[in-house]
């Protein structure tokens, strides 16, 4: 894979972690084969995604911190707001 960077790992893992609990939620779905379990665990993973989305882009802004200005700062965090105001 190169030389990677501590930050492009550590959002790496994070988003596996993600892809796990994504898919251990569609496992208990599976398993519980209630559709209200289902709505609860996918409430839960509701909360969740936000969460590793405001981890992963702010981990990526501490990588790339010298080459963005404010402004450009102000328009991702702009971006962040709308997504989660969106999906809410």
């Amino acid at each position: 894979m190169g030389n990677i960077s501590k930050v492009l790992a550590t959002m790496i893992m994070i988003r596996i972690l993600s892809s796990l609990i994504e898919f251990s939620a569609a496992i208990l779905m599976y398993f519980f084969n209630d559709v209200r379990a289902a709505i609860r665990i996918n409430a839960i993973l509701g909360i969740i995604g936000p969460i590793i989305l405001i981890i992963v882009t702010f981990l990526g802004l501490v990588g790339i911190r010298e080459q963005v200005n404010i402004k450009n700062l102000l328009l991702i965090f702009t971006g962040i707001c709308f997504i989660l105001l969106g999906t809410s």
